[in-house]
């Protein structure tokens, strides 16, 4: 089960939405949060970061460790890498926004199940590869793995 945990950008500009796989991790993992607006980013350090297209997240490496080491995994594991990509605490979607941008979108789509139910079935259809396909081509980290 995973718990969908909003996160405001350092500047304000943007919200991110991230899920911790399983809640293994708590949302305070994510220390911080920068949108490719944010004009105070840190160095980048790939140590406690990681950058996805523009964005940065920040995590508390302290707090990761010892948690997951209570799972049983090592602490030279466990990485910024390693946590978005293991999914303990990564985009819930694709990327920062994309679960709330695909929830508009499909309730455009689904106003067409009413008037023409093949049209429909070919836009979401359609749709969907669309949406990978640019994700892919945007360089988001999670679409590249797909």
């Amino acid at each position: 089960m995973c718990i969908e945990i909003k996160h405001n950008c350092v500047g304000g500009h943007q919200s991110a939405q991230f899920s911790n796989l399983d809640n293994v991790l708590p949302a305070t993992v994510i220390d911080k949060v920068y949108c490719p607006e944010c004009s105070e980013k840190p160095e980048f350090d790939a140590t406690t970061m990681l950058e996805d297209n523009g964005w940065l997240i920040e995590y508390d490496m302290e707090l990761a460790v010892y948690l997951l080491g209570k799972h049983s995994i090592e602490k030279e594991v466990v990485t910024p890498a390693y946590l978005f990509d293991s999914r303990y605490s990564t985009w819930q979607g694709m990327s920062p926004t994309d679960m709330e941008e695909s929830i508009r979108e499909r309730q455009e789509i689904i106003a067409l199940a009413k008037v023409d139910k093949k049209k429909y079935f070919e836009t979401m259809k359609s749709w969907s590869i669309d949406r990978m396909t640019a994700f892919t081509e945007a360089g988001w980290r999670k679409a590249q793995a797909a």
